[in-house]
């Protein structure tokens, strides 16, 4: 099949004989014309590939106009939702220091040993409209605001610790090709078309984020077990003035869990809230989902490099075995929010938002950050006053002398709107020798004024070779699923080269493997159109031979804490209240939340009934059981039952029967030899404690091995 191709519609050329552009008389009403690059007032552009900075390695200049008319006019592309991450979901909580990060920090939020600060955490997909679904394969934002009492902080995060792209002045660009088609707006929140993958294959600096979320990453649980990442290095400085470098990392105390495929699919019809409603029902139940803050903190040294590691590369990340995470504190989230738009719609992130013991470096990501995330609040929440609303206030005394503007609800009194003065008594006053302060670290700035990166910039492969090599079997087989599917979505037998092509230079093996699952052969040679400097060796990101990581894989050997997970219990009116009762009581001690599923709605006995097999679905469930007094009931006959257990075995979640519970499992087929399939012929403990570690260990990945070496997997 072929794309989808417009009618012929030749530009005019846009050089006349002599090489000047040719005289207009008038303007030409099309939107778009010539084949030049240019600025919005016609004006050509030599680069739009690296923003204006004081040496490679120097900060991003002001006067950079093309960065600024670029993101600029990005920002305000759409209102009144955010242009990415406008699907989220929140909530409130509280952060706990554990005061051992004083050496590092003179943040009191950090240093202050149980320092408890206010916070509100939004989550949320990048690509999707508000109305998109939770579970779409997705890089995610993970953002937490700290009201702490220097000022607000904001954590800007991801779930994935690199980023597609080294320099924001191709944000636009990135966003624009991965969201839907232009001509007919879909898809809606896939990467899985010819733009985006026309994109990624041609600038392979996407390439490391890409196989993160191409992985389980891509495709989580549930919010409560993801992990976040402030992708960039920020510099920290502690109460002596002694500086470092610094990456932070959110480690969800219930670990990290993934769906596989499938599971994702089913969530997108059945429940496209899946997300959102699964942290909100947690909170309510009392599961509070918990993250420790960690730090990787590491020398402030002129070159900004750690082990071989651009520091300043956002697509770059460093192993935990050259530079472990340090834990300095706890946050949990315990309390929902009361209006979705007062709260989760309208609060407003900014890396910008510093306190004290923080401060931002030269990572050219992170300079148009700086600039973007203020500008887009300013359309999206009506003006310039958007920390006035509620949700987004600080807990700190404000005196900033702003005034006036869109959707001003201070009343300002006095005559003193500027400094110095003497009719306020001069009031407010600003000065560096103030205890907590912020004052901008000194650092030299020198060079020439340039569009380009750094060499160190420039391997774009080591690291996804790292992260493939990370991954164990299985995850390589669900990564490599991944990018048959996406691919098989793309027209352009081009886009499909050329992505082959950056896959083998990340490892022969998936590059294969994918090919194949395209039915199409490797492609011979290199892609001779790839970004500049995409090449390999340099800062290459495997010092001291780390070439794979443990932190990466998903699948541990011991099981996790299952607070907040969910068991569904096949039961009827034939089954025992008394063995639901004892069941229920063991996972409550785990903080685990029980479903009754029956033939009726009601109870049994004493025993709520929540679910019926007509509003069942076997991806709300961690693990299913089946009570014994079900093998004559009506719900064992239920065509729903059926496939819910066959999509549980599939999908590699925990199995437990007993009596003839068992029996029902035998009629449809479902292997009680399997890994993960426990059975016996009365309820235990050692059958309750089976079931619990089964579900810490939130898969039976040996059974997802074998139904993908037996080709029966439904990736």
């Amino acid at each position: 099949m072929s794309a989808r191709r417009e009618p012929d519609q030749t530009p005019p050329t846009d050089v006349s004989p002599t090489g000047a552009p040719p005289a207009q008389t008038s303007p030409d009403p099309r939107s778009q014309q010539g084949d030049r690059l240019t600025t919005a007032q016609g004006l050509r552009v030599d680069d739009t590939d690296h923003s204006l900075k004081a040496g490679p390695r120097g900060p991003v200049l002001l006067e950079d106009h093309h960065l600024r008319e670029k993101i600029t006019h990005f920002d305000h592309e759409r209102i009144p939702e955010r242009v990415v991450h406008a699907r989220g979901a929140a909530a409130h909580g509280v952060f706990t220091a554990y005061g051992n990060a004083s050496a590092i920090t003179k943040a009191g939020f950090l240093a202050t040993e149980g320092q408890e600060t206010e916070v509100f955490t939004r989550f949320s997909t990048v690509v999707g409209s508000r109305g998109s679904a939770d579970t779409v394969r997705d890089v995610r934002g993970f953002s937490t605001k700290f009201y702490t009492e220097e000022g607000t902080y904001d954590l800007v995060a991801n779930v994935i610790p690199v980023f597609f792209i080294q320099d924001a002045i191709k944000f636009p660009d990135l966003i624009h090709a991965v969201k839907p088609h232009p001509d007919r707006e879909i898809p809606q929140a896939q990467s899985a078309h010819d733009t985006f993958w026309d994109f990624a294959s041609r600038h392979t600096e996407t390439q490391h984020t890409t196989i993160w979320f191409m992985s389980g990453r891509g495709i989580p649980a549930s919010y409560r077990t993801v992990e976040g990442f402030g992708v960039h290095t920020f510099r920290m400085e502690n109460a002596e003035g002694k500086t470092s470098l610094v990456k932070i990392h959110w480690k969800p105390v219930a670990g990290v869990h993934s769906m596989v495929w499938e599971e994702a699919q089913l969530a997108q019809g059945a429940d496209p809230d899946f997300h959102r409603r699964d942290l909100a029902d947690a909170i309510e139940h009392g599961a509070f989902p918990e993250w420790e803050l960690g730090l990787q903190v590491m020398p402030d040294s002129e070159d900004e490099m750690f082990m071989g590691i651009d520091l300043l590369d956002p697509t770059k990340l460093v192993p935990e075995e050259l530079c472990p995470v340090q834990k300095v504190g706890r946050l949990v989230l315990n309390a929902n929010p009361t209006n979705y738009f007062a709260e989760t719609e309208q609060v407003a992130f900014h890396p910008g938002h510093l306190v004290p013991g923080i401060q931002v470096t030269n990572d050219p990501l992170l300079q148009g950050r700086l600039f973007s995330y203020l500008d887009t609040q300013i359309t999206r929440l009506g003006g310039p006053n958007f920390a006035q609303l509620p949700i987004n206030r600080t807990h700190a005394p404000v005196n900033d002398m702003l005034r006036d503007g869109m959707h001003q609800t201070a009343i300002h009194e006095g005559l003193g709107t500027y400094l110095p003065n003497t009719l306020a008594g001069g009031l407010p006053t600003a000065s560096p020798a103030a205890p907590g302060v912020f004052v901008t670290l000194p650092k030299p700035v020198a060079g020439d004024k340039v569009r380009e990166n750094p060499l160190s910039f420039g391997d774009h492969f080591t690291q996804p070779r790292m992260f493939w090599n990370s991954l164990s079997p299985i995850e390589q087989a669900h990564t490599a699923a991944a990018y048959v599917f996406e691919l098989g979505k793309c027209y352009e037998q081009s886009v499909r080269d050329h992505q082959l092509r950056a896959l083998a230079k990340i490892d022969a093996d998936l590059c294969a493997r994918v090919a194949a699952g395209l039915g199409v052969p490797v492609p011979d040679g290199e892609s001779g159109d790839a970004s500049p400097g995409a090449g390999e060796g340099l800062g290459a990101g495997d010092a001291d031979g780390v070439t794979r990581t443990a932190a990466i894989s998903e699948v541990k050997d011991d099981p996790g804490p299952i607070i907040g997970r969910v068991i569904g219990v096949f039961a009827d009116d034939g089954s025992d209240e008394e063995e639901l009762s004892v069941l229920r009581t063991a996972l409550k001690a785990e903080q685990a939340d029980l479903k009754v599923i029956a033939s009726h709605l009601g109870t049994l006995g004493v025993q709520p009934v929540e679910r019926t097999p007509v509003t069942a679905r076997s991806i709300e469930f961690d693990a299913v059981v089946l009570a014994d007094g079900l093998a004559a009931s009506p719900l064992a006959a239920h065509p729903r039952t059926r496939s819910i257990l066959e999509e549980a075995f599939r999908h590699g979640k925990a199995i437990v029967a007993w009596g003839d519970g068992v029996e029902v499992l035998d009629a449809y087929g479902i292997d009680t030899s399997a890994e993960g399939v426990l059975t016996d012929t009365e309820l235990t403990p050692d059958l309750t404690q089976g079931l619990v570690r089964a579900v810490g260990l939130h898969r039976a990945w040996e059974r997802l091995a074998a139904l993908d070496a037996a080709g029966t997997q439904a990736w």
